[in-house]
């Protein structure tokens, strides 16, 4: 018995997390394949296997079905591998989708089609002028936004964004390739900043894929935070997905598994391995709609 038992239950109220429901929009990766390369893990001369990356991709689908949450598709279009990224393709909030401008012209085609699905499916549209990866480089934290620059997303799309969406807007720089989105280094594990007006710990990261300026920010702004160690980060564990208890993170994350249960989460393992090889995993594959018409 705690020797403390009123610490005991402040810590255990602490630890209780609640499920929120999520609507996610995927990609089968009926054409996935690495044929070029626009960052550290693609490899065009290493063979790949589209078949175990549908069969991967579909264990992450079934998950989230499993956990009740919805998930909308849209098409994979031919010759575009990397729509299964969809994390990509917006950033959506209360029913207002903002477009992807993507950096690389290998790329640049997916971004009339996200933005034609938005429309279709009763999302108002903000069209992009600057360039920006959608919710690769946006994270929404409460009611604030978390911004990426560095590698894809410009300093400029961090104006936009906040124009769109009238949110304050953080921008943070990554300086470390291998994580050239932010949701490669950042997880955001809870829906809400605070209860009760009490900080939670609702993101982890990976301290060194920022620069000093990003990480005092990071630790300001979230000293209870998960700091990931870097071999938790090299196996892409931070780019996960949280419904507020459940998060699901790559397998090979042992020490991020660890810290979530510790925190009160309950860690579910996903093999994205073959989807790794184009620089994608979890969190990539999986856009989440907010708001919007069914």
């Amino acid at each position: 018995m705690s020797a403390n038992p009123t610490a005991a239950a402040v810590e255990t109220e602490t630890n209780e997390r609640v499920q929120q429901h999520r609507r996610y929009l995927m990609c089968r990766p009926e054409h996935f394949t690495v044929s070029y390369s626009i960052n550290p893990w693609m490899e065009p001369s290493r063979p790949t296997d589209t078949d175990l990356a549908l069969r991967q991709w579909q264990s992450l689908y079934d998950t989230y079905v499993a956990l009740g949450h919805e998930i909308e598709l849209i098409d994979p279009v031919e010759g575009l591998p990397d729509m299964v990224y969809t994390a990509n393709g917006g950033f959506v909030i209360d029913g207002v989708a903002y477009g992807p401008k993507f950096r690389f012209r290998e790329r640049a085609d997916e971004a009339p089609a996200f933005i034609d699905w938005f429309a279709a499916n009763g999302f108002e549209v903000a069209e992009p002028v600057e360039v920006n990866e959608g919710e690769g480089d946006f994270l929404l934290v409460g009611d604030t936004i978390l911004a990426g620059t560095g590698f894809r997303s410009t300093g400029d799309s961090h104006r936009e964004v906040g124009e769109v969406f009238s949110r304050e807007v953080v921008s943070l720089t990554l300086t470390d390739p291998r994580f050239y989105h932010l949701d490669t280094a950042i997880a955001v594990l809870d829906p809400v900043e605070g209860v009760g007006g009490v900080e939670k710990a609702n993101i982890a990261y990976l301290p060194n894929a920022f620069d000093e300026r990003s990480q005092a920010i990071l630790r300001e702004r979230y000293p209870d935070a998960i700091r990931v160690s870097d071999a938790d980060g090299a196996v892409f564990g931070l780019n996960s997905a949280s419904d507020g208890k459940n998060v699901i993170i790559s397998p090979r994350a042992k020490g991020f598994e660890a810290q979530l249960r510790e925190r009160g989460y309950t860690p579910v393992l996903v093999d994205l391995s073959e989807l790794l090889l184009g620089g994608g995993g979890i969190k990539c594959c999986t856009l989440e709609l907010r708001g919007g018409t069914r």
